[in-house]
């Protein structure tokens, strides 16, 4: 007799909770539906907005990238008069042609075409217009600190060539190698980098 009323009492439960399920089943259903379809549309407002911006940043930077053909030529003519000198010894305060400091460098061979750089990269930093560095063209010139890394522009470097990356190569005076062409990502310049200015303007 009890192993019946046992029998019955948990069918009647199971047949409840089923119920109970079926019941709440649609509703959580319905709700997950719903957070489904709001996350994507949220997914598709963020994909669009992620795509025009893209599109944005593609079209500013290929328009400072793009340059006339009379500017394109002054800087070729520019980095030749820069790779003349390759090899030529770094002298500190030497501002050419024989010897070089860094920003003696730079401001000579601007100079070779008009342009009127300071005598030091730190009054250097002041000219021209800023640029970002995945922005950066051959010609722009960079900064770097000085030997200390927590003071202030104490070096400066004419670019060779560069990426939509910010990866750079530029021509300078190294005070252990005279005037070279060095690398970006080279240890001593990658944690020393300030910034990129344009003198060179369309």
């Amino acid at each position: 007799m009890k192993n019946r009323i046992y029998i019955l009492l948990a069918m009647f439960l199971m047949c409840g909770l089923s119920q109970i399920a079926s019941a709440k089943t649609p509703n959580v259903h319905a709700e997950a539906h719903r957070h489904q379809l709001a996350a994507a549309k949220n997914i598709g407002l963020d994909k669009s907005t992620i795509t025009r911006m893209v599109e944005e940043d593609i079209a500013a930077r290929e328009s400072i990238r793009t340059m006339s053909a009379e500017t394109e030529e002054l800087l070729n003519d520019l980095l030749s008069e820069a790779r003349s000198h390759l090899g030529k010894r770094y002298s500190r305060g030497s501002k050419g042609p024989n010897a070089f400091d860094c920003s003696g460098f730079s401001s000579y061979v601007y100079r070779q075409f008009g342009y009127s750089l300071s005598p030091s990269s730190r009054d250097q930093y002041n000219q021209g217009e800023k640029v970002d560095r995945k922005d950066l063209r051959k010609g722009d010139l960079v900064f770097f600190k000085g030997r200390s890394v927590k003071g202030g522009v104490g070096h400066v470097g004419i670019v060779v060539n560069a990426d939509e990356k910010g990866n750079f190569t530029f021509i300078h005076a190294s005070t252990s190698r005279g005037i070279t062409v060095s690398n970006c990502n080279e240890p001593y310049y990658a944690s020393r980098y300030v910034g990129g200015k344009r003198v060179v303007n369309e």
